[in-house]
């Protein structure tokens, strides 16, 4: 019995401050912020002393007819780069890294969200399946025509199917409500079933 009660055990809650926006970010994914509210600049200033990473959570529609909600799922974003705008603005360049699922949202004084949330589970590396080829060659075909940082670890990663379907939910001109539907996804291959249905020409 002692395992098991162990495994019963939950674990430590983590507090992460919470940046909503009108868009969905996924693990290995860049974003560039322009950074200009008190709360969201304190919330850089924290992460840069600590080190740590924010969530970024998609705003959806409540239907209350008020301001929008922040989605329970996310992802954490760790920042890479500063910069200053022309128009002097903080701007900063985030990384996707792990997702999330926040439990109880707070509000701080200065109106910044502070979620206790829950770490999904990493993306197992497996090989792209037969049925999912397609998307493979989907992707190669939109990395050799746009270039960037992933074409550069496309060989390395061409057949990890959680690497090839973060890169497509990234590329592909989908709807912020099929990107956090994918985000959601804990599996990936379930994940790449999803991206063959949202093709155009997909039965």
């Amino acid at each position: 019995t002692g395992p098991a009660c162990a495994r019963l055990v939950p674990m430590q809650a983590q507090s992460l401050p919470l940046f909503p926006l009108p868009t969905v970010l996924v693990p290995g994914a860049a974003l560039s912020l322009r950074v200009f509210e008190p709360r969201y600049l304190d919330l850089v200033r924290e992460c840069s002393r600590n080190q740590s990473g924010f969530g970024i959570c998609l705003l959806v529609d409540d239907g209350s007819g008020e301001a929008s909600a922040a989605a329970a799922f996310g992802t954490e974003a760790v920042i890479e780069d500063f910069d200053t705008g022309a128009d002097g603005l903080l701007t900063i360049t985030v990384r996707g890294r792990r997702r999330f699922r926040a439990d109880t949202v707070r509000v701080r004084d200065n109106g910044l969200q502070v979620a206790t949330v829950e770490w999904l589970d990493p993306d197992p590396v497996e090989p792209l399946r037969p049925e999912h080829s397609l998307l493979g060659m989907l992707l190669r075909g939109l990395l050799e025509q746009v270039g960037g940082e992933h074409a550069d670890r496309l060989d390395q990663h061409s057949d990890d199917a959680a690497w090839v379907g973060w890169r497509l939910t990234e590329m592909l001109p989908l709807s912020d409500t099929q990107r956090q539907q994918l985000l959601q996804e804990d599996d990936p291959h379930t994940r790449l079933d999803s991206l063959l249905g949202l093709l155009p020409d997909a039965d």
